[in-house]
């Protein structure tokens, strides 16, 4: 059973930065896949960044130059940096994780992910 639990969310001011930490208790390598979702209430889930097995990334344009995503095999942990945080950044942040290979449009769809964490939400004042 993959368990995926994050942390690190939090208040904090426009302009502020958290990093969220997402633990796996499997090994990240064998995910194809990994990325951060976010829900804002009354919005749909949408991914924020993606990364894959040879660590390509990519990012919303909403975050772009912002966050960052990263991970860290060796303790089976997703990241995700995010810097000059602003209001709309408010919502639950989920990491997300699957086996099954993906394609740079695939990875921004949350039907392409099995495994989910709880959500630590992100709060940001302005």
């Amino acid at each position: 059973q993959v368990q995926l639990v994050d942390t690190g969310g939090g208040s904090v001011q426009a302009g502020g930065s958290l990093r969220l930490s997402c633990v796996a208790s499997t090994y990240t390598h064998s995910f194809a896949c990994m990325a951060w979702f976010r829900q804002a209430p009354g919005k749909e889930r949408e991914g924020v960044a993606t990364i894959d097995t040879s660590a390509s990334t990519n990012y919303a344009d909403s975050v772009k130059g912002r966050f960052t995503i990263s991970k860290d095999n060796a303790k089976n942990t997703l990241y995700l940096q995010m810097n000059s945080l602003k209001p709309e950044d408010t919502g639950m942040y989920y990491c997300a994780a699957d086996y099954r290979y993906c394609t740079m449009q695939t990875s921004w769809s949350k039907y392409a992910y099995n495994y989910w964490g709880q959500g630590t939400q992100v709060t940001v004042s302005s």
